[in-house]
């Protein structure tokens, strides 16, 4: 259970809904108080699509039973991580700009409305469905030997910690925009004036998360 919630954890390094949310801070007027109900209603969308998803996985995964137990014991998994870390690791150098996906999610983000969760609830979907650790924490939960209903009641402890980052950020957003000239705000305004180095340490920072335990699997 332990090991599943560690790979939902790395899950909720999720740049592209912790850029979103910034961009929302940055365009709701800091005198409108609908920030606080866009990002509830955005962070809420995605957790339903979190959570979807992992209803339907966990149900395959059980129905494969002894495959997945087999996968989740066995070498492989450690070595996916591995190899998954250290590829994250790499394609970071590479870079990469989210600026215009984020400016095409801001479209439906302009009010607090039921497109605001949905817009949340794709974001969920596509996140979880191309993420590894997703997969794989859902894997080892399903192998985890706990009770049916424990099992599938956890998804909801799953699913809120794969959106704690987020979260987090949501909160140190509002708080910047309510005191701009504390520290944390003007730690907010140095990393909006350099997002690669604050980019490059969040992905390395998945990336010796997932390095760590896929070693720890192997020993």
């Amino acid at each position: 259970m332990l090991g599943a919630l560690s790979l939902a954890f790395v899950d909720s390094v999720n740049l592209l809904l912790i850029g979103v949310i910034v961009a929302v801070g940055i365009i709701v007027p800091r005198h409108q108080p609908k920030y606080a109900a866009i990002v509830a209603l955005l962070i809420a969308g995605d957790w339903l699509g979190v959570a979807s998803l992992a209803l339907l996985m966990l149900a395959i995964f059980d129905g494969l039973g002894p495959v997945v137990q087999s996968f989740v014991e066995g070498p492989i998994f450690g070595i996916l991580l591995l190899v998954t870390g250290l590829l994250t690791g790499v394609l970071a150098l590479k870079g990469g700009d989210n600026s215009k996906l984020i400016a095409t999610v801001l479209r439906p983000l302009r009010k607090p409305n039921a497109l605001t969760v949905f817009t949340g609830f794709i974001l969920g979907l596509v996140q979880s469905a191309t993420s590894f650790p997703f997969y794989g924490g859902l894997a080892l939960l399903s192998a985890a030997g706990i009770d049916p209903t424990l099992r599938y009641t956890s998804l909801i402890l799953y699913a809120t910690v794969a959106l704690s980052l987020p979260t987090v950020s949501a909160l140190l957003v509002g708080w910047v925009r309510a005191k701009p000239d504390s520290a944390a705000g003007r730690g907010f305004a140095w990393a909006r004036k350099n997002p690669r180095p604050v980019t490059l340490v969040a992905t390395w920072a998945v990336a010796a998360m997932l390095i760590l335990l896929g070693v720890l699997h192997l020993i």
